[in-house]
């Protein structure tokens, strides 16, 4: 990873293979919201794998190293700012609402939604400039993906 920031830093072109920054970004923020709740068990990580499959077309092995570069630097973040002022200034506003989606579909994977996971997406929703209607929306589909309705 220091490699990889120093490259940035220098101007250097990413490597083949490495995820781009914003999908990065965004799987920061769904491990996040995976890990509030002190386990981040098979249905949330089978979520996350599901969601890169669909959403940026990569294979069991980019998924996986998506997924470590991410929580690595989901682990090593001191706060959500840089990940969602990425977001914010990479992605038009439909984006941003299937981003809400897709934090949905992961806290809801274990079948329940604990205050601090929802508390989580709702701030996440406020710093991406989400609307609550649009947040609300998101969770409504999440929901209905995963087969259940509240």
């Amino acid at each position: 990873m220091f490699d990889s920031v120093m490259r940035w830093l220098a101007g250097e072109a990413r490597r083949p293979g490495e995820p781009e920054d914003i999908q990065v970004a965004i799987v920061a923020l769904l491990v996040q919201a995976a890990r509030l709740d002190d386990h981040f068990d098979a249905s949330e990580r089978a979520a996350i794998a599901r969601i890169l499959a669909e959403s940026f077309e990569l294979d069991d092995a980019g998924s996986r190293r998506l997924v470590e570069a991410a929580s690595q630097r989901a682990q090593d973040a001191t706060q959500l700012l840089p990940f969602t002022r990425m977001v914010v200034d990479q992605l038009a506003p439909p984006e941003r609402v299937r981003v809400i989606e897709m934090l949905y579909e992961v806290v809801l994977a274990d079948g329940t939604l604990d205050p601090e996971e929802d508390a989580l997406v709702r701030r996440i929703a406020g710093l991406i400039y989400v609307p609550d209607q649009d947040r609300g929306a998101a969770r409504k589909r999440a929901q209905a993906t995963l087969g259940r309705v509240e």
